[in-house]
């Protein structure tokens, strides 16, 4: 299953209080990038994000949950509907991402 971009315009607009949230289209799902470094992406209409410690601390009881078939488990994010949790979900979760790997030309 793919992601549809109505949920990709949804998810974008709860994270509009951010600046700098970009998102890159890849086999059907969406990479969604804050500030350059990846926060998570959007799989078969779900919005989950890196399981780093800010968001397991942020959300203790949430799922985790495959993006895909072979993947690291992800933590569902469930409450998309409050914007100014994900804003600070997303600020708390950057200074714990790496930074992305150049690509080889």
């Amino acid at each position: 299953m793919t992601s549809s971009k109505e949920y990709l315009e949804y998810i974008l607009e709860q994270l509009s209080e951010l600046e700098d949230i970009t998102h890159r289209a890849m086999m059907g799902e969406y990479i969604i990038y804050y500030r350059g470094k990846i926060i998570g992406g959007i799989y078969d209409d779900r919005f989950l994000v890196k399981p780093v410690k800010s968001a397991k601390a942020m959300m203790p009881d949430a799922d985790m949950e495959l993006p895909y078939e072979g993947a690291k488990e992800m933590i569902l994010v469930d409450d998309i509907e409050n914007k100014e949790f994900l804003k600070e979900l997303v600020e708390a979760m950057y200074d714990e991402l790496p930074a992305v790997k150049k690509r080889r030309e």
